[in-house]
């Protein structure tokens, strides 16, 4: 196969599974896995690391699911492809086809993996690969999965319940994670912000800077700032202002039409 090979980042759980594709990847020719990864954090650590062209993401990983980590590259503006390794249901499989998003079933047939590499390989040359049609099935899918309905925020020396739709916001600072609602502010126990964001919905919070995690209903005012970006003034007595990260400025302006 002539041309610049494919750049690749195989996730899953099960380290067979990865050595298989991986194996396979390397029969169909045109592509080279440059990153490995055992579950959905080092999925994102990996792709930050290297910005393959593509990741295939196995949909049952430890900690964050393959939707889970597809978001997450969504909001983060990567422009990774992706291609879901799924044992899923055929009604799961309609919804995959509905949105025109690629997937390969398990166990991995050859002459699929290859049409898939092939269509990884001429989305490159698109403006938007996949990110509509991404984007589309993620919200179609994360209802499938039960979300917390209270977050437990620590005051002090105690725990207190919180309905998670009542956060305004939550903030990394130095490190410790600070949860705002207007009753109760206090240090969420979540290791990192996208662990509690795995456990909200992710059509209310959204991550709009990288030390940031907001609820978009809980936002007062939008205040432009340089470079067309913009600052968000939330809903907390304090009225904190939060900046929006370059890549997440254009789903800020496409959601409320600014």
């Amino acid at each position: 196969m002539t041309g610049t090979p494919l750049r690749a980042v195989v996730a899953d759980d099960e380290q067979l599974a990865r050595e298989e594709l991986c194996f396979q990847l390397q029969q169909v020719g045109g592509i080279e896995v440059v990153g490995q990864a055992a579950n959905g954090m080092e999925a994102l650590d990996e792709i930050a690391r290297y910005v393959p062209d593509v990741a295939f993401l196995d949909l049952q990983m430890p900690g964050l699911t393959g939707f889970e980590v597809a978001r997450r590259l969504l909001e983060r503006g990567t422009g990774t492809g992706v291609i879901f390794v799924t044992a899923y249901d055929q009604r799961a499989v309609e919804a995959f086809e509905v949105n025109a998003v690629d997937y390969i079933l398990k166990p991995v047939d050859a002459g699929r993996l290859q049409t898939a590499v092939a269509r990884a390989r001429t989305r490159l040359g698109q403006a938007e690969p996949l990110a509509g049609q991404l984007e589309r099935l993620v919200r179609l899918m994360a209802g499938q999965k039960d979300r917390h309905s209270q977050v437990a925020v620590k005051v002090i020396d105690r725990y207190v319940l919180v309905q998670a739709d009542d956060i305004i916001h939550a903030s990394l600072v130095e490190d410790s994670i600070n949860i705002v609602t207007s009753h109760v502010s206090g240090t969420s126990n979540d290791r990192t912000l996208d662990e509690l964001h795995a456990r909200l919905d992710p059509e209310v919070f959204w991550r709009v800077h990288r030390a940031h995690l907001v609820n978009i209903n809980k936002v007062k005012e939008i205040v432009p700032w340089f470079s067309r970006n913009y600052i968000l003034r939330m809903t907390d007595a304090k009225a904190t202002e939060i900046p929006v990260s370059r890549s997440q400025t254009r789903r800020l302006r496409d959601y409320l039409k600014l």
